[in-house]
């Protein structure tokens, strides 16, 4: 069974590391640049998994997945530094989506009692 890890465990944990260094967290302008540059690294390699745009021989190879682990860091660095707790924000974007969004998308089995594929 894999170490089952909550948000706020998450938060903790990149918390705990940061706090062992003087600089601390970056300022909300950095951390908005870091997002950008590791974004751009996330679409790269998906570009080269899944585009038109294969690797060159030279470059090293990297997954999809550890390029959203950086992701995934450098959000919780940013949310951190700016005292957002991800799983109040989640939810709030979750309550949204099931109001305001709801009748947005096809659900799953719609249609198909009117003949409908």
């Amino acid at each position: 069974m894999k170490n089952e890890k909550s948000i706020k465990d998450l938060q903790n944990e990149v918390d705990k590391y940061i706090s062992q260094f003087k600089e601390g967290y970056f300022s909300p302008l950095a951390m908005m640049a870091r997002m950008t540059e590791e974004l751009g690294e996330l679409a790269r390699e998906v570009n080269h998994y899944y585009g038109e745009k294969p690797k060159k021989a030279s470059e090293k190879e990297k997954a999809v997945e550890e390029e959203l682990g950086d992701m995934l860091f450098v959000l919780i660095c940013f949310a951190n530094s700016l005292g957002i707790d991800l799983q109040e924000a989640h939810d709030r974007v979750m309550t949204k989506f099931n109001t305001r969004d709801k009748d947005r998308w096809t659900r799953i089995g719609e249609g198909e009692e009117h003949g409908q594929d």
